[in-house]
């Protein structure tokens, strides 16, 4: 499965520039880095936030797939006000 399994529950993302907060932490996992433990983000949310920092709300951007008008966070997500400048 080319390492899909390796910590497939939490994960970093680094970011800068952009509109970014610098110097900004959000979220934590357990001991083990195996699990979220506070501010879980679900990949909406992330999608949300870096539409937010193009300039493009996303509940309103909508991306044709098989000849419908589908949103990227279609299933939900939030923009995570706390990494925004």
């Amino acid at each position: 499965n080319d390492g899909r399994d390796h910590h497939p529950n939490a994960f970093s993302v680094w970011m800068a520039g952009g509109g970014v907060k610098g110097g900004t932490v959000y979220g934590t996992t357990d001991e083990l880095g195996w699990a979220p433990a506070e501010n879980p983000v679900h990949v909406n949310d992330f999608q949300a936030t870096l539409l937010r920092l193009f300039g493009l709300d996303h509940e309103r951007l909508t991306v044709n797939h098989r000849g419908l008008g589908v949103r990227l966070t279609n299933l939900g997500g939030n923009v995570i006000e706390d990494v925004i400048a």
